[in-house]
């Protein structure tokens, strides 16, 4: 296979016949090969929804095209752009390991993509989904916890059945002291301090 300007040409064409108006190719060679490499042709107008990948970085080199590659917080606000055009020596950037990120199309372009982990079985996922899950959460930790008493005395314990409680509803995702801090309302410089406490 040969990747020239008829190659890319097809994959727009592609891209235009499809909704999402982009067009991947998958570039494994088997079945077995548990990464992610990869062409991806984008359009104008097209809609990357902002996510992340926990476990890898994300090398991602322009062929050819402009675009712009958007890091985020978690709150969806942008924290950094990284402008790709090869007309002024701009050709990739590799995106770090857990960083909220999406891309916003400027004229046709196509990218390589590759990290490791297959989409969707290596955690994965976009920020729609993230609230999403600590929506279901906090609510499920507000149905399911007792009446705290949230004495100093009883603070690590009750930091430790939340953490529990977390686990066992399946979330991975960090448990920072503010987020304890709301479920057990409790001021967030306890909350600190006794996890401080827990870790040491």
């Amino acid at each position: 296979m040969e990747i020239n300007k008829d190659f890319l040409n097809q994959l727009f064409e592609q891209a235009k016949a499809n909704p999402r108006l982009r067009q991947n190719l998958d570039l494994r060679t088997s079945a077995a090969d548990n990464s992610q490499r990869m062409l991806n042709a984008l359009l104008p107008g097209t809609i990357v929804p902002i996510h992340r990948h926990p476990h890898s970085t994300e090398n991602v080199f322009l062929l050819c095209g402009k675009i712009v590659e958007v890091i985020c917080d978690e709150n969806g606000n942008e924290t950094k752009r990284i402008e790709l055009d090869p007309a002024i020596g701009n050709y990739g950037c590799v995106v770090p390991q857990g960083a909220w990120h999406t891309v916003e199309v400027l004229e046709p372009s196509v990218i390589y993509e590759a990290k490791d982990g297959k989409y969707g079985e290596d955690g994965s996922g976009s920020l729609d989904e993230f609230k999403a899950k600590q929506a279901e959460n906090e609510a499920s930790a507000q149905q399911t916890s007792p009446a705290f008493s949230n004495g100093l005395g009883d603070l690590k314990k009750n930091i430790e059945y939340l953490i529990g409680m977390e686990r066992q509803s399946g979330s991975m995702d960090v448990i920072t002291p503010l987020y304890v801090s709301r479920m057990l309302h409790v001021p967030l410089e306890e909350v600190e301090r006794v996890m401080k406490e827990m870790n040491d």
